[in-house]
């Protein structure tokens, strides 16, 4: 199933000027669980995706919350010359196609 399917919310956003989070949202534990114990967003799968070493990637689960976040460094500091996504709202969209 894709992540698409079982996800409320999937977007991003800045943490600041120089990192980007991404928030997934389910709206049972029964979908979170399925999220959170997939291989496809593990540290490792994310960081190939997105193009990133392993250890600048930071997967943070949230089950009270029936959530999960996702923070990374960006390439370019929001604002900078060359800096197509300033408010770093467009960097979820890898996530659309992931299969877990």
């Amino acid at each position: 199933m894709k992540l698409t399917e079982i996800a409320k919310v999937i977007r991003s956003k800045n943490a600041g000027p120089l990192q980007i989070t991404i928030d997934l949202m389910f709206e049972d534990r029964e979908r979170y669980d399925i999220a959170a114990a997939s291989p496809a967003l593990s540290q490792a799968s994310l960081a190939q995706l997105y193009g990133l070493r392993q250890d600048k990637v930071r997967v943070i689960p949230f089950p009270q919350a029936l959530a999960i976040k996702f923070v990374f460094d960006r390439d370019i500091i929001s604002g900078d010359p060359g800096d197509s996504d300033v408010y770093g709202t467009q960097q979820h969209r890898p996530l659309l196609g992931v299969e877990l």
